[in-house]
């Protein structure tokens, strides 16, 4: 998708945002007759207007405000999601977007809207020319949106574009070490430092809990490292960012059932593509933070020599853990790499990962379940970022009571805590291998849509991106 600002009022498919149906009579090119249509589907509770000019369209939206700023956000970005239905249908190739509203952010929201609905995973489909979208430019009438903000979009829009892309890709491509590959060419693209660790470096560190995971896979491990460090970072410790990288789940000899469980584990590894993708917009934006992400990544297989229910692992950080359960084999390679940042002696460290069905099934695909040990300064700030980007977070609780469900009789703990909170005891068994600021975010619930929802796709949803880098984005280490 390409954005860019219009300065000549040439003519073409236009899209008019306003505030108030009085609006419609100063409209450029817009007569009486098609006002007095836009005014009669806005008072049957329609939003949005489109005209057939026959060399044109003219799609007017009528922006509601909310009663908080975030709803009204939120509520251009669903509009969005209409009008790009409508471009398709019509067969645009380029929409003008001119904001005649109060909401100074509303042609940028809208514009998001559009773009994040257009997004399309056509890979392997044969007939890919046929499907594939109409509209690919987005143009900004003068003094509707700035340089900066058009960049600041359209870096965004790609980044979630690559998120979405690496989630969809099956396991028969998506390898660790095709993941790792993928991450390097995002650092050469945009800038950023990649490192990857194969399997014979993993081995020397003594990842236990890495190599454990992938005794039951024929493909190796990697752990690949990013960074992002400008020459003046605001930030004088690094953040570190951390994501979950199982490039397919199977439950190893837990084995899980499908249909409608195994089918999807494709998508376990989305806290590694939401990591990535994050460094690929800080470094693209050049924002003024030193960032580190860290990736463990394997498949989960039962084959070879898999790891079994009652083995005892040593982990990285010296730990002893008691498997009990090989489907929870996330916060196993996650707590090699939670140790592993301890080397940066971080300012914050932030993981992501689809960690439990706990989580999803407390929230659904409404939101995040997060939980941490930061101050609450960075936990607020985090709840306006998700507010802000309608990626909303629900914080749990790490009261002490969850870490006794997982102390074990011949380990220092067990990787599943029983029947009850499990998003939380596997926070909790995160929290064994840190020593700074930090907080967990679980997006089990809503890395994977299946059906398509507004501007969610159906496959990879990217969510909690937009949260991350808006947080960065507004970050102050004060």
């Amino acid at each position: 998708m390409e954005f860019k600002i219009e300065i000549e009022n040439t003519l073409g498919n236009h899209l008019f945002i306003i505030n108030d149906e009085k609006t419609l009579s100063e409209l450029p090119n817009i007569s009486p007759a098609e006002a007095e249509f836009a005014k009669s589907a806005f008072e049957k509770e329609h939003t949005i207007a489109t005209i057939n000019q026959y060399n044109q369209f003219v799609i007017i939206y009528l922006l509601k405000e909310k009663k908080n700023a975030w709803e009204t956000y939120e509520a251009c970005r669903k509009a969005g999601a209409e009008i790009q239905a409508v471009c398709n249908k019509y067969k645009f190739t380029t929409l003008k977007i001119t904001n005649l509203s109060n909401e100074h952010k509303a042609a940028l929201l809208v514009a998001e809207g559009i773009a994040l609905a257009n997004y399309q995973f056509l890979k392997y489909r044969s007939e890919s020319a046929k499907l594939t979208h109409s509209l690919n430019t987005i143009c900004f009438a003068n003094n509707t949106a700035t340089d900066a903000e058009i960049e600041q979009l359209s870096v965004i829009t790609d980044a979630i574009y690559k998120m979405r892309t690496l989630v969809n890709e099956p396991v028969n491509f998506l390898t660790a070490e095709q993941l790792s590959e993928e991450i390097e060419m995002m650092g050469k693209d945009s800038g950023f430092k990649t490192t990857v660790l194969n399997k014979s470096k993993i081995e020397k560190e003594k990842m236990g809990g890495l190599l454990a995971v992938n005794k039951g896979s024929i493909d190796p491990p990697t752990f690949t490292i990013m960074e992002h460090k400008p020459k003046k970072p605001i930030n004088k410790k690094p953040i570190v960012l951390v994501g979950k990288g199982i490039v397919f789940d199977t439950g190893g000899l837990s084995l899980k059932p499908t249909l409608a469980s195994m089918d999807r584990m494709k998508s376990d590894m989305s806290g590694a593509a939401l990591v990535s993708s994050a460094m690929y917009a800080i470094s693209k934006l050049d924002l003024p933070l030193h960032v580190i992400a860290l990736v463990p990544a394997t498949d989960n297989r039962p084959g070879e020599n898999a790891y079994a229910p009652g083995d005892v692992i040593t982990m990285y950080s010296g730990k002893t853990v008691e498997v009990l359960n090989t489907d929870a084999e996330g916060r196993m390679v996650l707590a090699d790499a939670l140790h592993y940042a301890k080397k940066y002696d971080p300012e914050l460290v932030v993981d992501f990962a689809t960690l439990t069905g706990a989580a999803a099934a407390a929230v659904g695909e409404h939101g995040i379940v997060c939980m941490g040990t930061a101050d609450a300064k960075i936990k607020n700030e985090f709840t306006e970022s998700g507010l802000r980007q309608y990626e909303r977070l629900i914080e749990f609780p790490l009261w002490n009571e969850f870490g006794e469900q997982i102390k074990s009789d011949i380990a220092d703990i067990k990787n599943v805590g029983g029947a009850t909170g499990g998003a939380i005891t596997a926070g909790k068994f995160l929290e064994h291998f840190i020593d700074y600021p930090w907080m967990h975010f679980d997006i089990a619930g809503v890395s994977l849509s299946t059906a398509k929802k507004s501007y969610i796709p159906a496959g990879g949803t990217a969510y909690g991106l937009r949260m991350l880098i808006d947080f960065l984005m507004n970050y102050k280490n004060n």
